[in-house]
């Protein structure tokens, strides 16, 4: 019996560092994405026009209740999100009220010219229920992220996000515009 009670209480232990490992790893390693996300083509299909993307993602908004992304026509969002470099996706975090909050979300990882026409002809590089940690083997290397809402937690016609947020890191590559070519002499 003490050898149960022994083993049982080494696994805890185990798990209890696993778990500050875990911490001590999101705490200093990964860092909020917002900065290298690429304003400039960021879309979001399906939003209402008082209630845009940039309520739920931007720094400063999506902290205040009073703000918010809204669906416009059914509950439905499409949310295509690019990066200024490469990063490496760890989790996503989505805030929603509890009963107009999304239920059903896919993601996809580098694809560009997606819409609600073809989103069924790829298979998404992940599916959540509820918003979490991602698979971090299928999110290396992302230039880019959709996200697709699919439904919410009511099944009503509205879907409102209250905060959205990506942490990860970046991935060190060579920024080719700085390059000059070599001349020969």
């Amino acid at each position: 019996m003490a050898a149960a009670e022994s083993a049982t209480a080494i696994q805890e232990t185990k798990f209890v560092c696993y778990y500050v490992v875990y911490k001590i790893f999101i705490t200093y390693f990964l860092v909020d994405l917002l900065d290298f996300i690429d304003w400039s083509g960021v879309e979001c299909l399906d939003q209402s026009s008082g209630h845009s993307l940039s309520n739920a993602l931007k720094q400063g908004y999506r902290e205040d209740e009073g703000f918010n992304l809204e669906s416009d026509a059914d509950e439905q969002l499409f949310i295509y999100i690019p990066f200024t470099q490469v990063v490496k996706l760890h989790s996503i975090v989505v805030k929603g009220s509890e009963e107009e909050g999304p239920k059903t979300m896919k993601l996809f990882r580098n694809r560009e010219h997606m819409g609600f026409s073809n989103v069924n002809d790829f298979p998404p590089s992940d599916t959540a229920g509820k918003p979490v940690a991602v698979k971090c083997v299928k999110f290396q290397n992302v230039r880019s992220l959709t996200i697709v809402i699919e439904d919410n937690q009511s099944g009503s016609e509205i879907t409102k996000i209250q905060k959205t947020a990506l942490y990860g890191s970046t991935v060190e590559t060579t920024d080719m515009k700085g390059l000059k070519q070599i001349e020969e002499h």
